[in-house]
């Protein structure tokens, strides 16, 4: 039996720092996340020897415990019980470490085919306990659709679908650690999006005020490490998009816009200055 599973990429509409935590060092953040519909498929097969078989079309990838598919398979089998082996096929298409939450999206999807596949009627809740221990967005994953993050990511609020409209994808031809850009941030000097207001915006459905209060508070560190993105920001606008932010740590920024041919526009614009482009929708479900 294989189990075949999409992991959607995911954007921040808004992201807040909001301080970082005595006790651990960690941040607390607000956060609007929506789910695009850019994936990456995964396949899923149990394996008749008790091992953890990982694939991935992207061949620079560790497919050991340092992959997060990797390790969601062991957290699983952990808190399960579980002696049965596992084969997971990656199919990538969500940039690498771009702000896109692949990697956490993987997880996620991991758990749930698993969950389907080994029928062990865990709930959401559950799942996403097990995978925030591979990462902060992990729990978010489990959920997708339009949803209020808060804490260190653990805690998921669900949102009424965001307005629909095209998101244009660009990603820079490099990574960004996102553990470096958290120890760079000044919480002195860094702005605060008003996270209050864009969530107000999602729940009357008024695309004019969630544009209007998007932010990414992370934004001004990353740029100062990289001011390609405040370029590809630049253009964006140029070219015609409503808002133009990055997502989550970077370097990828996205833009949104409410019909094709704009969205069209800012995409044959970007086309030549960054490779990697995409043009999708939001997910309505």
């Amino acid at each position: 039996m294989e189990i075949i599973e999409k992991a959607p990429a995911k954007i921040n509409l808004g992201l807040d720092v909001l301080r970082k935590r005595e006790d651990d060092g960690y941040h607390d953040l607000e956060m609007i996340m929506a789910s695009v519909d850019l994936a990456d498929k995964l396949f899923i097969q149990e394996l008749e020897t008790d091992d953890i078989v990982v694939k991935t079309s992207a061949s620079f990838l560790p497919v050991d415990a340092k992959n997060n598919v990797y390790q969601a398979v062991a957290l699983l089998k952990e808190a399960c019980g579980i002696s049965k082996g596992v084969f997971v096929d990656i199919k990538k298409n969500i940039p690498v470490a771009a702000g896109l939450g692949g990697g956490s999206s993987d997880a996620a999807a991991t758990l749930r085919g698993l969950n389907q596949l080994w029928e062990l009627g865990l709930k959401t809740e559950e799942l996403s306990q097990i995978g925030f221990q591979v990462g902060t967005d992990v729990p978010y994953c489990m959920y997708g659709s339009t949803a209020f993050v808060s804490g260190r990511g653990e805690k998921v609020e669900r949102l009424p679908v965001m307005p629909q409209c095209w998101v244009v994808l660009v990603k820079p031809p490099f990574s960004v650690s996102t553990r470096k850009i958290f120890a760079e941030l000044d919480m002195e000097t860094i702005s605060h999006p008003n996270i209050a207001a864009l969530k107000e915006a999602i729940l009357n459905e008024s695309y004019e005020d969630m544009i209007q209060y998007m932010g990414n508070a992370m934004e001004v560190t990353t740029i100062e490490r990289r001011p390609v993105v405040q370029e590809i920001k630049d253009r964006m606008m140029r070219y015609g998009a409503d808002v133009a932010i990055m997502s989550g740590s970077g370097p990828t920024v996205f833009g949104l816009c409410q019909n094709y041919s704009r969205a069209k526009r800012v995409y044959n614009g970007l086309k030549g200055f960054c490779q990697e482009v995409h043009i999708v929708r939001t997910l309505n479900c």
